[in-house]
């Protein structure tokens, strides 16, 4: 069945059967790309409502408004001057519903109308089955499409945004969308956003960095890259001033501390690789990063000895336990770690 496939393996069916008007009767949509979720789902809905008739043939439930009655309303009612009907159902953790309604449930998604496609879509609640539940587990096994929408490749995502900026009639290099990928964070809706601002600030047709760098606002573990870019290349003020950068965006001292210590693990990770000869794509298949940041990684591994990533390491566990078990101020100990780390650097 659909959910034992592979995530490309799903989405690619749920394109083919979109393309070919031949949607199936029950569908699970989860995953971190929310951006790529919405928009399959509006074309599963488009394919299947009609704006005249929607208000008789569309049914959306949620936690307000769903229960076992109402759900099986909804897949029964036959479709009003139309051919099908939808059902969409938000943010439902079936496996936690009680036993009587898991049963109950089970039988509905077993006996899907024809006429009919439910869709459960998965945002703010994570999608994860109990196995154990077997009858409702087998239901869901047996007949539903499950869907991941992870978030995409660097790859797959370059082209995306170089589209959606042609469509603003306005020009990028690859280098530049890898670089608005890494600063945002890669995910779709992000981009969307900041790829509308930069095209509303930049009066030119080539977009260039000052453009992005004026207007968009890095993730965290962007700003933690470019602060441990700073360390390596001996720029010790400009450094301290991203940490600065950080606290200002009313980030969590631990939560900072936990990004900064990813980070120079895959320092570390990239130093190790280096020493014995191996290339980025290692790093990107180890750590799970796209092809640039895992590029950029290794120019940044290579300003450090093993010697200094091993202190490293040593540092920030020190902290780690200093903001966990003493007084001092969070801040402040951010601040020595960065004035030991530059030391040592």
């Amino acid at each position: 069945m659909a959910y034992q496939q592979s995530q490309g393996s799903a989405l690619q069916e749920l394109k083919t059967a979109i393309k070919d008007k031949m949607p199936g009767r029950l569908y699970v949509f989860h995953g971190e790309e929310v951006f790529l979720l919405n928009h399959y789902l509006q074309q599963l809905k488009k394919l299947l409502i009609d704006d005249l008739t929607e208000s008789f043939n569309f049914h959306r439930l949620n936690n307000e408004s769903f229960d076992i009655q109402s759900f099986a309303d909804a897949v029964e009612n036959l479709p009003m001057m139309a051919e099908s009907t939808m059902v969409q159902v938000d943010d439902i953790d079936l496996f936690k519903l009680g036993e009587g309604d898991r049963d109950k449930i089970a039988e509905i998604l077993s006996d899907i109308p024809e006429y009919c496609t439910v869709v459960f879509t998965y945002e703010t609640v994570t999608w994860k089955p109990d196995k154990r539940l077997k009858k409702l587990w087998s239901s869901v096994e047996e007949n539903a499409d499950v869907v991941e929408f992870a978030r995409q490749e660097q790859r797959d995502l370059i082209p995306w945004v170089t589209r959606h900026f042609l469509a603003n009639k306005k020009q990028i290099s690859g280098d530049l969308c890898a670089y608005l990928i890494e600063i945002t964070g890669g995910t779709m809706t992000a981009l969307s956003g900041e790829i509308k601002k930069i095209c509303a600030y930049s009066g030119a047709e080539q977009i260039h960095r000052s453009d992005i760098d004026a207007v968009v606002e890095p993730v965290m573990d962007a700003v933690v890259y470019q602060m441990t870019n700073l360390l390596g290349e001996k720029k010790y003020d400009q450094a301290l001033l991203k940490l600065q950068q950080l606290l200002k965006m009313q980030e969590e001292p631990i939560a900072i501390l936990g990004a900064i210590g990813g980070h120079f693990r895959r320092i570390s990770t990239a130093r190790t690789l280096i020493d014995n000869g191996r290339p980025a794509s290692e790093l990107a298949s180890i750590c799970k990063i796209g092809d640039y940041p895992a590029r950029k990684t290794m120019e940044s591994a290579r300003r450090f000895s093993p010697e200094f990533c091993k202190k490293a390491s040593e540092l920030i566990l020190e902290t780690d336990y200093r903001m966990k078990t003493s007084f001092d101020d969070q801040e402040r100990l951010l601040e020595m770690l960065l004035l030991q780390l530059a030391r040592e650097a």
